[in-house]
């Protein structure tokens, strides 16, 4: 998946778009709020690839000059679609602190939700953030997912290492989700009809005296996920490690 850069403009012009009024209304009568929607919706349907601030004009019926005096470019638009999608996480800021079974229950929770998110909004993977989105619904989802941590033996550093290695894995297992369902349609063959048709070849050719480990491992693995991998059981099984981790820092404590 082809990488788009975010976070790439101006730090102070991004901050204060991100912060400002989404609703207060131009001449024209278009918001940051209607801008951002219509992105949301194209990008949606079509992919990151599909979506320009001409394509945005058109969607609005106006003309492409009046979106820029709301918003200066692309790369300040993508910014503020990644805070409006990050403002659908939580209800409420300690919402992943109130669930059940402790700080482990809460980052169980925390990557469900991240993991749901990239399904709904799978043109967030095709984003490069090389530097975060720091909008209002991005820091309380920061506020949000760090609370749970908050008291329980970790310093502030690490509280914020370890959201950050439940974030990347979470984004991580999706793009590999992604990548199977974009080779899915350009090829027309589901990963299970992929394994089913490569299996005997395979046989054939993997001598297992050579390969004594890795046939068998091999075909366990491919039986179980009924192909070569299975991002659901690679989130859950990834996820399981990271919080045992957690969990052993914290009782050396």
């Amino acid at each position: 998946m082809d990488g788009k850069k975010s976070s790439g403009g101006d730090p102070a012009r991004s901050v204060a778009l991100l912060w400002g009024s989404h609703t207060k209304a131009g001449r024209s009568g278009l918001t940051v709020r209607a801008i951002v929607e219509a992105a949301l919706g194209i990008a949606g349907a079509e992919g990151l690839d599909a979506l320009s601030m001409r394509r945005v004009a058109e969607r609005l019926g106006v003309g492409t000059m009046s979106l820029y005096t709301h918003v200066p470019g692309k790369t300040e638009l993508t910014d503020l679609m990644i805070d409006t999608a990050y403002g659908q996480l939580y209800d409420d800021v300690d919402a992943p602190a109130s669930q059940p079974g402790g700080w482990r229950g809460a980052m169980e929770f925390v990557a469900a939700r991240n993991w749901d998110l990239y399904l709904r909004h799978p043109w967030m993977l095709q984003i490069v953030t090389a530097r975060p989105v720091v909008g209002p619904n991005a820091s309380l989802k920061y506020e949000a997912e760090l609370r749970p941590l908050e008291g329980i033996g970790l310093s502030d550093i690490e509280m914020d290492s370890v959201l950050t290695l439940i974030l990347t894995h979470v984004e991580g297992t999706a793009r590999v989700r992604a990548s199977l369902e974009q080779v899915q349609q350009n090829t027309g063959m589901s990963e299970t009809e992929w394994w089913l048709a490569s299996a005997p070849a395979l046989e054939k050719v993997m001598d297992a005296s050579r390969f004594p480990v890795a046939s068998r491992v091999g075909q366990a693995a491919g039986q179980a996920h009924n192909g070569a991998t299975d991002p659901a059981h690679a989130l859950d099984f990834g996820l399981a490690r990271i919080l045992d981790g957690v969990a052993a820092l914290i009782a050396r404590r």
